[in-house]
């Protein structure tokens, strides 16, 4: 099984002495939606070494083939025809032949694996780095750019690995987590901060440095097995610097070329503005992150098969329930739409969201499927959800006050669908959230209730639970540390209770119970949602279904208040008490009291 899980390299003795040929994909499938694959070959001279021949395999043809610009790359279209069956393909070129294989689909798709995430699951995202390392040997690899991990730098690599999240699943469940989704783990072979993962190299292949395809996989079966899902994180709008397509460009148009280096100018307006200028959108969407990280050109044919082929392949492969991915707005529309939909062909099921950071609901929802009656109609199922996050930071920072949270929820009715946005507290480039409460734990506590109870996907940054508290200011290095316990030799080990102190510990709790709680209770994962105008910076809403009512209030405020239950009628009609989620004590609706900084999760009875 081992080298289905490697680059596939064949010689061509008539290429060149000793040439090898890269082809991506590395194999394919019978029984796909779509019968078409294009094969990119990648060698040197194989472009004008003659036109390829397929040995008679029933199913198969070549539709065409497509020299370009770099005599280093042939582009071969195939046809697979319904009725073939797995087995392998052999292309003869250049007087050699090239095999390639056809597999057979995974019969558990979209049953125990591609399942898609909804709002009934809670997502944890991790830096496979900075988690756990599972396996120190592959710490160093002979031929990486940065293979020398250094944990006294924060910027190196740490050695954090797949083989380590693996180790750690039963404590992500045990947390009541069912989703699993890690910064990128393709291979980053960059020479400075490959440990984040946001400048691939190669897609095909998962970073050796994190266990490499075989790993990926075994995770993936884990986590299937566990009845638990994996979100993968993927790049469509750039590529690191030392990628083999960038270092050997196939076209010129492969990249988003300039006179001279043009910087985007990481503003979404000028996307969306019916006044903008040119200029001012080419900017956003075709300049380029930094100078390591080249803008691809999506409205180039090669380059939109190469994405959408990689990411069905990776789908197909890991079996991905779903995908999150980066810099969202900074992709061509076309091809953002059109990868979306060859996603969902193949697999009805899989989930879609995209990282849409800006600073109102009516950008975020420009950019998925919403109700505004605009030109461009995107597919994209939803976002991450950036508003409700900077409204819950800006609630539950000193004299914070929840009307913006509020106000943001209010405007709900712009997405067609608000459930399948992500939320969140912070993420690996945010300020972590108990950083943002100042060390409250009670604000603390605060946020995560709304995380655990309002609409949307909640998904909990790692260390999150143990009052990681570092800051954007700090860098990025320091923000995404070390999860203490993940290496040999750690002083403390907060994967166990042992290893936390007591504020820890409540804080672990806290989202265990709630966390557990939401798993079993269909008004949180299901139900609508009714709020309250905030007053005197206490905000309430519910969560109600035919079967369960849950009654959210929080006091953001430094006095203690008595809630008029009179308000809020129309959803405590019939009920005289709570039962409180996380203590279990009944408490009488009338004359219900919450203190300063409380939040009351209740489970409303007769």
């Amino acid at each position: 099984m081992k080298a289905f899980f490697v680059t596939m390299l064949v010689c061509l003795g008539s290429l060149a002495a000793g040439a090898q040929v890269k082809v991506n994909p590395t194999n394919w499938w019978v029984g796909m939606k779509d019968p078409d694959v294009q094969l990119m070959l990648y060698a040197p001279g194989i472009g004008g070494s003659g036109t390829p021949q397929l040995a008679p395999y029933p199913g198969v043809t070549i539709t065409g083939v497509h020299p370009v610009e770099n005599p280093n790359y042939l582009f071969v279209d195939l046809h697979i025809a319904s009725g073939a069956k797995p087995g392998v393909v052999h292309l003869s070129l250049g007087g050699k032949s090239v095999d390639w294989v056809l597999k057979q689909k995974d019969p558990r798709d979209g049953t125990s694996r591609i399942q898609g995430v909804t709002d009934k699951d809670f997502v944890y995202l991790l830096v496979p780095d900075r988690f756990a390392n599972g396996d120190p040997s592959n710490d160093r690899v002979p031929g990486m750019r940065d293979s020398l991990p250094g944990r006294d730098r924060p910027n190196s690599r740490h050695g954090g690995d797949l083989k380590g999240v693996q180790e750690h699943l039963d404590y992500l469940q045990d947390m009541g987590v069912t989703t699993l989704w890690m910064t990128p783990v393709v291979e980053n072979d960059m020479p400075h901060a490959s440990y984040h993962g946001y400048a691939f190299t190669d897609q095909y292949q998962i970073d050796r440095r994190f266990g490499g395809n075989e790993a990926y996989a075994s995770l993936s079966e884990a986590l299937h097995k566990k009845g638990m899902k994996l979100i993968q994180d993927a790049v469509y709008n750039h590529i690191g610097s030392s990628h083999w397509t960038v270092v050997d460009q196939p076209m010129k148009d492969w990249l988003n070329q300039w006179p001279k280096y043009t910087n985007t100018n990481f503003n979404v307006v000028p996307i969306i503005d019916p006044y903008a200028s040119a200029i001012d959108r080419k900017k956003t969407v075709d300049g380029w992150f930094t100078q390591s990280m080249p803008d691809l050109n999506q409205r180039n044919p090669y380059v939109r098969r190469y994405l959408t082929q990689y990411a069905i392949w990776a789908t197909e492969t890991f079996g991905v329930d779903g995908w999150r991915v980066d810099t969202w707005f900074y992709s061509d529309e076309d091809f953002l739409n059109q990868i979306n939909a060859a996603l969902v062909r193949e697999f009805p099921r899989l989930t879609l969201f995209g990282e849409v950071w800006v600073s109102t609901v009516a950008e975020a929802a420009y950019f998925c499927e919403n109700n505004l009656n605009l030109p461009y109609k995107p597919n994209l199922q939803g976002v991450v959800d950036f508003n409700v996050c900077f409204a819950m930071q800006e609630a539950l920072r000193k004299d914070g006050n929840p009307e913006k949270l509020y106000s943001t929820l209010g405007q709900d009715f712009l997405y067609k669908d608000p459930t399948r946005n992500s939320i969140m507290l912070d993420n690996h480039d945010m300020d972590r959230i108990y950083g943002v409460t100042g060390g409250d734990l009670d604000k603390y506590k605060m946020g995560i209730a709304w995380l655990l109870t309002l609409r949307g996907i909640p998904e909990l940054f790692y260390g999150t639970e143990i009052l990681m508290r570092h800051m954007k200011s700090e860098g990025d290095g320091m923000l995404r540390e070390d999860f203490p316990g993940g290496w040999a030799g750690d002083t403390v080990n907060k994967f166990t209770a042992a290893g936390r102190t007591a504020s820890e510990q409540e804080a672990f709790t806290y989202i265990q119970t709630l966390a557990r709680y939401r798993l079993h209770t269909s008004a949180l994962t299901t139900g609508k949602l009714m709020q309250y105008l905030p007053e005197y910076g206490v905000y309430v809403y519910f969560r109600y279904d035919t079967h369960q009512t849950v009654m959210v209030a929080a006091n953001t405020g430094d006095e203690s208040r008595t809630l008029s239950m009179d308000r809020f009628s129309e959803r405590t009609a019939g009920f005289t008490q709570g039962k409180d989620v996380f203590t279990g004590a009944a408490l009488p609706l009338e004359g219900l009291k919450i203190g300063a900084h409380q939040t009351l999760v209740l489970e409303l009875q007769p």
